[in-house]
């Protein structure tokens, strides 16, 4: 039986594309539409947060997101400042313990923390507003 070589390739780019489809991991995930601080969670890097904010009234909403150390609650940085709905996706290099404080006025949140692989990392690409 002959495979053709461009079949052949193909088939192994499935493969590749497949085998990083599967690398995420999901470490914690977060939603809501209060101001909170969150649990600590723990991830290896490189890492990303992949962001959804909505609400009833896309254009007049208040929403910041902050990174802490996860034992300390210390400022590590502002990762979010929006004043209208949107999404997306930030790429974090450095593992640790954090948490996340989130301020949101008429804003409904969903975060999802994930481990991915030093090959992701590299091809990642910023996706939406801050």
């Amino acid at each position: 039986m002959k495979i053709r070589l461009s079949s052949l390739a193909a088939v192994l780019a499935f493969c590749f594309i497949a085998a990083n489809a599967h690398s995420k991991e999901l470490v914690a995930e977060f939603h809501g539409s209060r101001n909170t601080t969150t649990r600590e969670f723990e991830v290896q890097g490189p890492w990303i947060l992949d962001w959804r904010v909505t609400g009833d009234y896309s254009t007049a909403i208040g929403f910041e997101l902050m990174l802490l150390d996860g034992k300390t609650r210390m400022h590590k940085g502002v990762v979010l400042r929006l004043k209208r709905a949107a999404n997306g996706v930030k790429l974090f290099n450095e593992g640790g313990t954090y948490r996340f404080r989130i301020s949101s006025g008429l804003a409904k949140y969903h975060l999802k923390v994930e481990e991915i692989s030093e090959e992701e990392a590299k091809l990642y690409t910023p996706r939406g507003g801050s």
